[in-house]
């Protein structure tokens, strides 16, 4: 597959040096490309001109997917933050060094003996880096124990999570984000509040109570790795509703303030944990003692490596990464890519770490053929402003693509425009909603403080399919109505 790879980049790069004809203009101007989409081009310039980009660092390009073509640019080579649009590559490489079928393990071990309904010795919960592990699934394990006739551990609950390395924010997280689930610490031992599997994360809810008292916090799942600390209280109906969930930076404190009407549904957010070793592991206690498993007095709840000698009592494997790529891609979340990054490390190198899994995709992205000089990557989730690439490098990403054999699942992953389900247009159910982008545009969004971008592949009324990235950043203006206005001339574009 490498040596078909280097023919296709050579095909295309001479393709592109002997088919296209450049014109020579500064760095910001609009470039364009001998084609047939001479009225594409032209309705792009014009869009190029409103204020919201014009006013933005931007980098745009649009080539056709079955030759690469480039058919308009503008700033292609100008080295812009993708934020999410980074995903695009993170995936990639991720389908092509751990496959399509590759799951995640976490497993409960012991090197102890069980006599009597004792086991004596120490219980280890060891993570595998699985981002889709639920409470449910630990209540699996704790009927697995059971069924093997644990009722009593004499020894310690450690976790085991030393297939990743220690360092749990990647160096792009701003403080302001660490309280959220976007920016939760990475552990090869965590867990997901729910089936969108925001791993390392809990679910924290208030809502009005009785008036003039505090709210009614709920977390799920319940536990004590976070303290809540209840400032807020219930007003009367009508009233603004002003709550506010976070958790205060460097602990564990979750602190609710403001006011919450009556009738109001209050406030919901998903609050990461400081360690999601220590979240897990309270989790997995509390479904062992609703088994009816017990711990001597002496034991205590810590961290650890299983001993070589230790057996699994119950596992489980996650689903494969052609499934997982779905709740990753659609819903851009940023723990998946981070898993999925110091996991290509570890699974290559035997390093869990994020300078292992960043040199694996650089090491992909070159593979295909791409500028490796053109990619700055801090983070695999593109959380980081320092990350950089330009739209030339993305659009050739999403032509290389497509002849990998994994492509259809890495299709399947991408946000559809306009689809009003969740868990298909992703973070494109509420844009592109409209004839003709309505289901024609399938890409990655990217949005950070200042900076959107959008990337994939659009449909024409010809019903080619042609390959974009609009990148834009340095502007206090949102950008997104642009890019949109970009991406539905492109759909209702013909040759």
């Amino acid at each position: 597959m490498k040596i078909s790879r280097k023919l296709l980049a050579s095909a295309v790069a001479i393709m592109m040096l002997s088919g296209t004809v450049f014109i020579p203009i500064s760095e910001d101007s609009t470039v364009e490309a001998a084609s047939s989409y001479a009225n594409l081009q032209n309705t792009i310039n014009g869009i190029m001109t409103d204020s919201r980009i014009k006013n933005a660092s931007s980098s745009v390009t649009v080539r056709k997917a079955s030759t690469g073509e480039v058919i308009y640019e503008h700033g292609s080579d100008k080295e812009i933050t993708p934020a999410s649009s980074l995903k695009l590559l993170t995936a990639a490489a991720a389908l092509d060094t751990l496959g399509e079928n590759y799951r995640f393990t976490t497993s409960v071990l012991t090197a102890g003996k069980v006599k009597n309904g004792t086991l004596n010795g120490d219980l280890y919960l060891r993570g595998r880096g699985d981002p889709t592990l639920l409470k449910k699934h630990l209540d699996s394990f704790a009927d697995g124990l059971v069924k093997q006739g644990i009722k009593h551990v004499s020894g310690n609950l450690v976790g085991d999570d030393t297939w990743f390395d220690a360092v749990r924010l990647s160096a792009g997280i701003l403080a302001e984000d660490e309280p959220y689930y976007y920016a939760a610490p990475i552990s090869a031992l965590t867990l997901s509040p729910n089936a969108d599997y925001d791993a390392g994360s809990v679910i924290v809810e208030a809502k009005p109570a009785t008036n003039g008292k505090a709210t009614k916090v709920t977390l799920t799942p319940t536990t004590n790795v976070l303290q809540v600390v209840n400032k807020s209280k219930t007003v009367p109906k009508g009233q603004k509703n002003t709550l506010k969930v976070t958790r205060e930076v460097g602990t564990n404190k979750v602190m609710i303030t403001g006011n919450s009407p009556i009738g109001s549904a209050g406030k919901k957010e998903w609050i990461s944990v400081t360690n999601p070793t220590s979240y897990a592991l309270d989790i997995f206690k509390k479904s062992l003692a609703e088994k009816g498993i017990t711990f001597a007095a002496s034991s205590k709840v810590t961290h650890g490596k299983a001993p070589g000698n230790a057996r699994a009592l119950v596992s489980r494997s996650s689903m494969p990464l052609k499934d997982l790529i779905i709740p990753f891609m659609k819903l851009s979340n940023n723990t998946h890519a981070e898993v999925l990054a110091k996991e290509m490390g570890k699974v290559k190198y035997g390093e869990g770490s994020w300078d292992a899994g960043l040199l694996v995709m650089n090491e992909y992205a070159q593979s295909i053929g791409l500028d490796y000089t053109q990619w700055k990557l801090e983070d695999a989730s593109g959380m980081s402003y320092s990350n950089k690439t330009t739209s030339n490098q993305l659009t050739q990403l999403l032509y290389f693509v497509q002849s990998e054999p994994w492509y259809n699942t890495y299709l399947k992953g991408l946000p559809i425009a306009g689809s009003p389900d969740r868990i298909v247009g992703g973070t494109l159910r509420n844009r592109l909603n409209k004839a003709p982008a309505k289901g024609n545009i399938l890409a990655k969004t990217g949005s950070l403080e200042n900076i959107k971008s959008l990337a994939g592949y659009a449909k024409t009324k010809d019903g080619e399919t042609l390959i974009f990235t609009v990148l834009t950043e340095k502007t206090k203006s949102s950008t997104i109505p642009v890019i949109d206005q970009i991406a539905t001339a492109i759909t209702n574009s013909k040759k």
